[in-house]
């Protein structure tokens, strides 16, 4: 692994362990109040395209990270609507 890999996972691992705080609060309070839903739904949507870049370049520090963040912040989303909608 060469030194532009290796800042590539650092980062993707500190961005992507950020989310995780948010989700292990909101799964266990299930408040989803404070959320903005727009800013959730513009957020997936722009993690979709990096992810999308990711492949495209086939870099995997942008894919794998991309991919774990669109996967937490895609569960807030999903979990804050529905507590709306119900």
């Amino acid at each position: 692994m060469n030194a532009t890999d290796l800042v590539g996972y650092v980062a993707a691992t500190l961005t992507t362990l950020s989310f995780v705080p948010q989700v292990w609060h909101s799964l266990r309070t299930r408040d989803f109040n404070g959320l903005s839903l727009r800013m959730y739904a513009l957020f997936c949507a722009g993690i979709t395209l990096w992810l999308v870049y990711g492949l495209m370049l086939a870099q995997w520090p942008i894919i794998l990270a991309n991919a774990v963040t669109l996967a937490l912040a895609g569960t807030i989303l999903v979990l804050a609507w529905w507590s709306r909608a119900s």
